[in-house]
């Protein structure tokens, strides 16, 4: 009898030295949650600097995109102008985005403009045109032989908050000319600069 109860007291120190190491155990573990913590932080943040230079190689960081105009105009479209370029051939490319801020989606078929040479072109920013306040032109959206412009077609349809890129070809201003108003139907006029292609 004195004997079982010694094996059963053993026992009892036995389960009771466990749990005090496992609750020393527990909180090891507790300790260990700040690096678990720092190892999920590193994984966030792209881990070693080395990894972080690697992510960086991977997925290069934007380049700001430069806005020359931005113009709001009818039906809430907004009309955003990056770029007019002139080139060696003798055309200046005017590029950007139009943007549908309203809540109906958005056809561009005024923007094609009155003139009749160019209304093959459909749904398009065919009626865009460049004046030169200084030399007194105009300057319209050049086409091709079949009379449809040398621009975005297709803009049918465009979604509300949906932007769609759009280009327009015409024929380059002289040298001396370094600033054109770009006018589209609907929308206001806005003066942009012209950069060497």
């Amino acid at each position: 009898m004195r004997y079982g109860h010694r094996v059963s007291s053993a026992w009892a120190l036995a389960a009771a030295t466990a749990l005090l190491v496992s609750g020393c155990g527990g909180g090891g573990g507790g300790g260990d949650k700040p690096s678990d913590q720092k190892h999920k932080s590193s994984a966030k943040t792209g881990g070693s600097p080395t990894a972080g230079a690697d992510d960086g190689a991977d997925t290069p960081s934007p380049t700001p995109t430069k806005v020359l105009a931005q113009i709001k105009g009818a039906e809430n479209m907004s009309v955003t102008i990056n770029s007019a370029s002139r080139d060696d051939g003798g055309f200046l490319t005017v590029e950007g985005s139009v943007t549908n801020d309203g809540d109906e989606p958005f056809t561009a078929d005024l923007w094609v403009g009155s003139e009749t040479a160019v209304a093959k072109s459909g749904a398009s920013v065919a009626g865009a045109l460049l004046v030169d306040e200084a030399g007194k032109k105009r300057y319209y959206v050049l086409r091709d032989t079949d009379g449809r412009c040398l621009c975005t077609m297709g803009l049918v349809d465009i979604e509300p908050k949906e932007s769609r890129p759009f280009f327009a070809q015409f024929p380059s201003p002289p040298p001396t000319t370094t600033e054109v108003e770009f006018e589209l139907p609907t929308m206001p006029p806005a003066k942009i600069t012209i950069s060497e292609g």
